[in-house]
């Protein structure tokens, strides 16, 4: 039986660490590609992390390129490939150039990689994940969008760190666009299934929740030339892990939502089942008033930056 196949498009920080957690994880072969202006960074990234491989003992043919040919009939494909953001940038800023890249890469993908099922990576990620499905014409189940994961993970972190508790014991969920107005509910957060309520209050949550919602822009501003790749990379591999063995995970992703949350044909994180399907089904949350509200804001922040995108694009 062969193993599963996964291309990431895009070789630098991200990538590149995308790459690293999926062959220590054993997930499958890989296809790390890059554009030709690259040179042979690619290859030399994929030799680099296969000679790795005795060492921490997985066993994974991981290729480097700047050919799509050698993605050809790839099952998993994750593209992070666009310019990274730079201190003083928001996502929205890089909204135009990487429209442009995401177009070219999904022409791509949509010729040499017609089953795969797609995670998008690339900023503003909504947008991005939006114009992916656009181009490729694939079934809205088979693009998804990777922010959730990501954002719940920061929130978890920061939680863990504050009541000195294993992040493993924290259990969170976030929706919304990825950027200023993610919605954290509260009602889904607990440690070690108390409700965070009762351990933290609402001041200090507020603020929390606040880091959580700067948390990349905090990493830019730290990293000085360029931004996060561990946590996003880590973020991948867990939902290339849970489409390659089908392990059904809920996780919070940019899916497509029409009549699910009256969002009306946009993409936005919400809670989804994680399969050998792609997006198997979206869970429909009873939302409080303020949550409710804040969700609407944070779809209208979307639909604006669709809207800006597609006159950028003149398409």
């Amino acid at each position: 039986m062969a193993r599963p196949k996964i291309t990431i498009i895009g070789a630098g920080n991200v990538g590149a660490t995308t790459a690293h957690w999926c062959a220590a994880a054993e997930l499958g072969d890989i296809v790390l590609l890059d554009i030709p202006q690259a040179g042979d960074m690619p290859k030399g990234k994929a030799l680099d992390l296969m000679e790795a491989s005795p060492v921490m003992g997985f066993d994974a043919t991981i290729t480097g390129t700047s050919d799509y040919a050698d993605s050809a009939n790839s099952d998993v494909i994750v593209v992070t490939a666009g310019l990274p953001r730079k201190p003083g940038m928001s996502r929205d800023d890089l909204l135009g150039t990487n429209a442009k890249i995401m177009t070219a890469v999904s022409e791509q993908i949509r010729v040499t990689s017609p089953n795969a099922i797609v995670i998008v990576v690339s900023n503003p990620l909504d947008a991005m994940v939006q114009r992916c499905q656009q181009v490729t014409g694939f079934p809205a189940n088979r693009v998804l969008g990777q922010a959730g994961v990501l954002d719940t993970a920061r929130y978890r972190t920061f939680l863990a760190m504050e009541l000195g508790v294993s992040v493993e014991d924290i259990s969170a969920l976030l929706m919304g666009g990825h950027g200023d107005t993610m919605v954290p509910l509260l009602s889904c957060t607990s440690v070690g299934g108390i409700p965070i309520t009762q351990l933290l209050d609402t001041r200090r949550l507020d603020e929390i929740v606040d880091r959580a919602r700067k948390g990349g822009a905090e990493i830019v501003g730290l990293l000085k030339t360029g931004s996060a790749f561990y946590a996003p990379a880590a973020a991948c591999a867990q939902m290339v892990e849970a489409i390659v063995k089908d392990k059904k995970r809920v996780l919070p992703c940019a899916a497509y939502c029409d009549s699910e949350y009256g969002v009306g044909g946009y993409y936005v994180g919400v809670p989804i089942v994680l399969g050998a399907d792609g997006v198997e089904r979206i869970i429909e949350l009873k939302l409080n008033e303020i949550e409710a509200a804040a969700f609407q804001n944070s779809v209208d922040a979307v639909k604006g930056l669709v809207a800006t995108m597609t006159e950028l694009l003149g398409s």
